[in-house]
């Protein structure tokens, strides 16, 4: 059974319509997880190979060539190995760490 997060948009009309968007709960993860990465990519203090290897996470989850437990599984492995870097700033890591949980719901 899929469940279901519900957004209510507002749009400030004389009718006030409500408009009312359904989105699966693994697309708002998927979303989740996605912007991390892209935070971590856009983040200058963190060093470029971890920034290289967030895109290329990023790469990996959007390839819909193979199952979703196969792209998680090869994400959470590169970003275990970035998470273990010794020059990656405490926020950088604390980020990572937030990514990975994300990424364990999905599965």
């Amino acid at each position: 059974m899929k469940t279901h997060n519900v957004f209510i948009e507002k749009r400030n009309t004389p009718a006030e319509v409500c408009k009312v968007i359904v989105m699966p709960k693994e697309e708002n993860l998927m979303e989740q997880i996605l912007d991390g990465l892209d935070m971590l990519n856009q983040d200058n203090s963190i060093p470029r190979n971890i920034r290289r290897g967030a895109e290329e996470a990023k790469k990996i989850l959007l390839n819909e060539n193979n199952p979703l437990d196969v792209r998680v599984a090869s994400v959470t492995s590169l970003l275990d190995e970035l998470a273990n870097d010794p020059n990656i700033p405490l926020h950088g890591r604390t980020l990572i760490w937030n990514i990975m949980s994300k990424l364990e719901e999905l599965v």
